[in-house]
């Protein structure tokens, strides 16, 4: 047999491998790529019951009585004798300025004090001596007007007795008025006496109240007087004030719900004012409506409040920053979603609604105030619709998901 051309031997065994490929399933249609499963997301409830909302503004705190400390006379800083920074008591002494010229010029007003009282004392001596001279001659007086009618004696010499008496009359007067003068110099040298003795004791700069005095702002050796600088603050802060500011709309409709005094003023006593510091934590203990300012301010339409908060151990300070809020309304049956929920976009509000058939729909929502970490939702959402707070980021409409209860977060252990 003639062997078979090669080309054809190379045709016959393409075939068979194509055959055998095709019995083998090469021919058979790749399999079909698995479905993507469902991105998980956390989800809650949406939440409707009645909450406190509250109103919050910004802050700062203040001594109850901030006392300026001020030199009362002019004289160098000799000692400071507080620490800074420290409780001081009422009557504490602060700083001492040198006595010594102020203690000169009382001991110099007190001479003057004994000079005028010697100089009353001879003026009396002169009205004792001036009204015994008196006294003798009216007795001459007396004597020589009978015989004078009698004409045992000439009427010169009458005359000359009622001449004497005459002058030693006025002699008492004046030593009389001696008394007087004497007298307002005593006075004037008591009051200049009283006026050195205070000058004296200026030198010595007491505390008016208790409280924390502040920085010395003088240096031992300063020439310090009545028109420099203060020397340092003295602050009452237990209770302390922090005064915040409301908007005009606000305080009216404050007024429009409680229109007479007396319901206002009850108000303001169950009005529990809570304060957040500017760590973000909330001061442990509750404040009390203080005052109202009496105007508000034409240019930024607010009003002036303070509060009063104890500050036992005085650790708040006056120039603190502070937010102050306070419940301002009940919100009845409000729907209530955590804030991580609700995503700002552009101006507007929305939320990630899952269906009951797992689906995501993006829904637009107005939302009201906050309370706590929750958003009160005003319109958009339903009680018990399932919102996503965990994956919004990886939402879009008609996503299928797979929602699972959102996991809080475990609290950190103090150390």
């Amino acid at each position: 047999m003639r062997s078979m051309p090669k080309r054809m031997l190379a045709v016959e065994a393409g075939v068979c491998l194509a055959s055998l490929f095709w019995l083998t399933g090469g021919c058979s249609k790749p399999p079909p790529q698995a479905q993507a499963a469902a991105p998980e997301v956390q989800v809650v409830e949406v939440e409707q019951k009645d909450i406190p909302v509250y109103g919050e503004w910004i802050g700062t705190l203040d001594g109850m009585v901030n006392a300026e400390i001020k030199a009362q006379v002019t004289g160098y800083l000799l000692r400071q004798l507080y620490t800074e920074g420290s409780f001081v008591r009422k009557g504490q002494v602060l700083f001492e300025i040198d006595p010594r010229p102020f203690q000169a010029a009382l001991d110099q007003v007190k001479g003057q004090l004994a000079q005028a009282n010697s100089q009353l004392i001879e003026a009396n001596a002169q009205v004792l001596r001036a009204e015994a001279n008196q006294g003798k001659t009216q007795l001459d007086v007396n004597r020589y007007t009978p015989l004078a009618t009698q004409k045992a004696i000439t009427d010169q010499e009458l005359d000359n007795a009622v001449q004497a008496n005459l002058a030693a009359r006025a002699e008492v007067e004046a030593a009389k008025a001696k008394v007087e003068t004497a007298k307002a110099g005593i006075v004037a040298a008591k009051a200049a006496v009283a006026t050195a003795d205070l000058n004296l004791g200026f030198t010595r700069i007491l505390s008016p109240i208790d409280g924390i005095a502040g920085l010395a702002r003088a240096q031992i050796g300063n020439l310090v007087s009545p028109t420099g600088d203060s020397l340092t603050t003295v602050s009452t802060v237990d209770p302390i004030k922090a005064y915040f500011t409301v908007s005009e709309q606000e305080y009216l409709q404050y007024v429009r719900t409680n229109p007479t005094e007396s319901q206002r003023q009850a108000r303001a006593r169950a009005i529990q004012l809570e304060l957040v510091l500017a760590d973000a934590s909330v001061y442990p203990r509750k404040g009390q409506f203080f005052v109202a300012d009496r105007d508000v301010n034409a240019q930024t339409g607010t009003i002036r409040l303070a509060g009063l908060f104890l500050n036992p151990g005085n650790i708040l300070r006056p120039g603190h920053y502070c937010r102050v809020r306070a419940v301002t309304e009940i919100r009845k049956r409000a729907l209530l979603v955590p804030q991580r929920a609700v995503i700002e976009l552009q101006g507007g509000y929305q939320v990630a609604v899952v269906g009951n058939d797992n689906k995501v729909s993006i829904r637009p929502v107005k939302v009201g105030g906050r309370s706590g970490s929750m958003w009160i939702v005003e319109e958009g959402l339903n009680p018990h619709e399932k919102v996503v707070a965990e994956g919004t980021q990886m939402v879009r409409p008609n996503l299928v998901v797979s929602p699972k209860p959102l996991v809080a977060p475990l609290a950190t252990p103090v150390k």
